[in-house]
């Protein structure tokens, strides 16, 4: 196909348009919901760790602007969702997560910057092996991010704490990226193959949203009916619950039992009896209370 470098820049506009607000819906949805329950830590610090090693290979390699950009957003968004994960998900207090975030934003960028002033000289000579490890290392790191992310859906048996629109926005910013590559002067196949796989794993997660998370939804449902028809009784009778609740709180005595409160009782005042007898003894008198006589007689 030949070189087209307007068509080139527009579309490597809407892809860094794409990558640049596609982690909006997340940190949003983090914000909102209070929670990353569902989202992997792992896979949005990767991305960012990612985003740093394709910043070198895009300014070394003199890719077009919106290329140049997009890694730089891309890296301080996927930190940005880390340090949520930090303050929601690892309940770590605020000044901590800042600090964390900055720290983690000053070292990348001072990494970014000493691998370009390392990796530029190598590469005008002609040497563009440094260059192309730093691409692979970049879609590697993307791939692979995107693996705890399968384990938490398969945990959870869905897809959640990850926004949908997130990943959507994601994979339209790949298609956008590898469309810009083709209209370039040369094919970079690196390059390629990275913005390919973003779409490829994008498009697994969104697959698996589409056919988990209808299944889900029924089970909760299903579940929700058989506990509503445990306790579905007519109405003015008691639910199984409460009816259980009644026989503890409320149990008739047995027979036996209320013989041997009487026996008790007739005991109690036979010996009580007893030792008021005894007390006039003592004292040379013997009386004999009619009432107690009624009591043993009843």
């Amino acid at each position: 196909m030949p070189a087209n470098s307007a068509a080139e820049n527009v579309l490597g506009t809407m892809g860094t348009i794409c990558w640049t607000v596609q982690l909006i819906p997340q940190i949003w949805k983090s914000w909102r919901t209070k929670t990353t329950e569902g989202l992997s830590q792992w896979l949005v610090f990767m991305w960012g760790v990612s985003g740093v090693f394709l910043g070198v290979y895009a300014i070394v390699q003199d890719l077009n602007i919106p290329l140049i950009v997009q890694p730089q957003l891309f890296a301080s968004l996927s930190f940005v969702s880390w340090a949520q994960c930090q303050y929601y998900g690892k309940q770590r207090s605020r000044a901590a997560v800042i600090t964390m975030w900055i720290f983690v934003m000053t070292l990348s960028a001072g990494f970014e910057a000493g691998m370009i002033y390392a990796v530029r000289p190598s590469f005008q000579r002609g040497n563009d092996g440094p260059v192309k490890a730093f691409g692979i290392i970049s879609a590697v790191t993307i791939s692979s991010a995107l693996l705890p992310q399968y384990y938490e859906i398969y945990k959870h048996g869905e897809v959640i704490g990850i926004s949908i629109t997130f990943m959507a926005i994601d994979c339209l910013g790949g298609i956008f990226s590898v469309l810009s590559l083709v209209f370039k002067n040369k094919l970079d196949v690196t390059a390629c193959v990275t913005y390919s796989l973003v779409v490829l794993l994008d498009g697994i997660v969104l697959l698996l949203a589409a056919i988990l998370n209808p299944l889900a939804r029924r089970r909760r449902k299903r579940l929700a009916t058989q506990a509503a028809t445990v306790d579905d009784v007519q109405p003015g009778q008691p639910t199984m619950s409460e009816s259980i609740s009644r026989t503890v709180a409320v149990r008739p005595t047995t027979p036996f039992e209320d013989t041997r409160s009487n026996n008790d009782r007739r005991s109690y005042m036979g010996m009580r009896g007893t030792a008021v007898e005894e007390a006039s003894a003592t004292h040379g008198e013997r009386h004999v209370d009619p009432q107690r006589v009624q009591l043993m007689e009843s």
